[in-house]
């Protein structure tokens, strides 16, 4: 049996705890392997870190780096250039419904790994500082299990952007009734619209009373919309409204915003927490496992795939068609389609295809309905576009480029080319659930992934962290900078292990040839060795930092 103290003893940790420090009050944080010379309470230049390790002064960037390529990319904190906080006691330390966990809390030091799989040639150790309230410790005989903000003194708001997705009632829901009940945080607003509603729109109250029921509805009860984004007005809002606390739910244009409105933040000097939760029903935000909504939108994409099965496979030459969601990334046709196993074939934006010749899709679909006599398709509403004769260049309020509804015209092509070219009858169903998917209440699975990206955003606001969003890395949830979730999109890998699986689930051909292949290989060589040299410019940029000047 193990012995108590093995029991009680913090897991998951990433690192040596025999080299990490807790912070101190001027909040950098030491990660040497032994312990400064200089008392943790004695003022140092730029109140950084004297150890062998140092993080870096780039706004920017907040990098601490460690021995055998441990980079830990953190995140700002309201002592970075607010100095001398005060700090207050935790109320989850004295909240009896917590009382009995003993995991409950995280060490200061904890870091999630961003790879567990790595290359011998790829970029490793990359860290970020894990989510969750911060646990009560004697280490160096300090106390950090204490919160930035006094709970009487919390204004927080919430603001929902962008498209709709299922699951952003719940985590209103969840951030409402973690502040209230967790924090004990009275004053919490709802800012009507999106950002524009900082400044044009009413405000709501929210109570837990008013969010009890939200979960089992779709959409946003705050509203939602694109654009708007005018920062300066956005953080005079804040400021005259004594917001303390900004909660804000969207995707990666949102979260571009989100880190807009934190520099404003910064600049002016305001006690004020930017927290993000990443919101994008496509799945395309990088780093983090998923986001919120997916589950959902893949679970719901089966009643389309379902009935356009039924369909095609009741007549003769039957071809059922479903276009997802998907502008840039597949993951949801991807994971529809593995899910579903009535798929023979799966079009997203990351696998260019043609359509005439051998090789071709034509040619897969008249093989396969003389084969089986009926068809199923699906494809991302982002696959193809460059089919279409006509290019569009315009763009809607998020910067987002219009697509063109090639699902349509591909459908009505296919009939054309099977009627007219091949003297052939087929029975084409075209099935578009675009928006029922989007305006669903999230699933279960969805429902306790809120709840657990509200409560992460809420301990790190309470703990002073800001510019920031939060997510799962490697199933730990974890603090990450703006920047890493809005620097690119997430995009299915057509040479990897994923999209293998699939082309042997529908046993459809690549529509690649041999050199395009290969130029994707290469392409993704470079990037990984560009995304290295990035990591290493950051460790010397760190190292060079805390070395002596002369």
């Amino acid at each position: 049996m193990a012995s108590s103290a093995s029991i009680s003893r913090p897991r998951f940790r990433c690192f040596d705890p025999s080299n990490s420090y807790p912070a101190t009050p001027d909040h950098p944080r030491y990660f040497s392997a032994s312990p400064p010379t200089s008392s943790p309470s004695t003022p140092r230049a730029n109140g950084r870190s004297s150890g062998s390790m140092a993080i870096s002064d780039n706004s920017e960037l907040k990098i601490a780096t460690g021995p055998g390529g441990y980079v830990l990319e953190d995140v700002p904190h309201l002592v970075d250039y607010i100095p001398d906080l005060p700090t207050y006691p935790n109320p989850l330390q004295d909240n009896p419904s917590y009382s009995v966990v003993k995991q409950y809390f995280v060490n200061a030091d904890d870091t999630v790994a961003q790879k567990i799989v790595v290359h011998k040639d790829s970029p490793r150790g990359t860290h970020f500082r894990r989510s969750g309230p911060r646990q009560k410790t004697n280490h160096m005989q300090l106390d950090i299990s204490q919160v930035y903000f006094e709970s009487n003194d919390v204004h927080a708001c919430i603001v929902t952007c962008g498209g709709l997705c299922p699951g952003l009632n719940t985590v209103i829901r969840e951030i409402v009734c973690g502040l209230y009940h967790m924090y004990g945080v009275r004053r919490i607003l709802g800012i009507e619209g999106g950002y524009r509603g900082f400044y044009a729109r009413n405000t709501i109250p929210l109570t837990p009373k008013v969010v009890n029921d939200i979960h089992k509805r779709g959409g946003t009860i705050l509203g939602t919309s694109r654009g708007g984004h005018v920062t300066s007005k956005i953080v005079d809002s804040i400021q005259d409204r004594g917001i303390n606390q900004v909660y804000v739910i969207g995707g990666d244009g949102t979260q571009k915003g989100a880190s807009v409105i934190f520099e404003e933040i910064r600049r002016r000097g305001l006690k004020v927490v930017v927290a993000g939760i990443p919101k994008t029903i496509d799945n395309d935000i990088p780093v983090i496992d998923r986001s919120f909504g997916f589950d959902t939108a893949v679970e719901e994409a089966q009643r389309a795939i379902n009935a356009a099965h039924v369909e095609a496979e009741s007549v003769e030459n039957g071809i059922g068609f479903v276009k997802l969601m998907g502008r840039y990334s597949g993951f949801i046709a991807m994971y529809a389609t593995l899910g579903s196993r009535d798929v023979d074939c799966c079009l997203i934006p990351e696998s260019p295809f043609y359509l005439e010749g051998p090789g071709g899709l034509y040619e897969y679909i008249e093989r396969r309905l003389k084969e089986d006599g009926h068809l199923v398709i699906v494809m991302a509403e982002g696959a193809g576009q460059e089919l279409l004769a006509e290019s569009m260049n315009q763009q809607d309020a998020s910067g987002n480029k219009l697509l063109q509804d090639v699902g349509l015209w591909l459908s009505q092509n296919i009939r054309d080319h099977f009627s007219k070219q091949r003297n052939m009858a087929i029975n084409l169903k075209y099935i578009d659930p675009t928006y029922m998917i989007r305006a669903i209440p999230s699933n279960a699975s969805d429902n306790v992934y809120c709840t657990l990206l509200a409560h992460s955003a809420i301990h790190g606001a309470m703990a002073g962290y800001t510019g920031f969003t939060v997510g799962p890395v490697n199933g730990r949830h974890a603090y990450i900078p703006f920047r890493r979730v809005t620097e690119r999109q997430n995009k299915v890998v057509i040479t990897d292990r994923m999209w293998a699986r699939l082309l042997s689930s529908t046993n459809q051909p690549s529509f690649l040839d041999l050199k395009e292949v290969e130029a994707m290989k290469k392409e993704e060589k470079e990037e990984e060795t560009k995304a290295q040299l990035i990591v290493g410019e950051n460790h010397t940029e760190a190292t060079s930092a805390s070395l002596p000047k002369e």
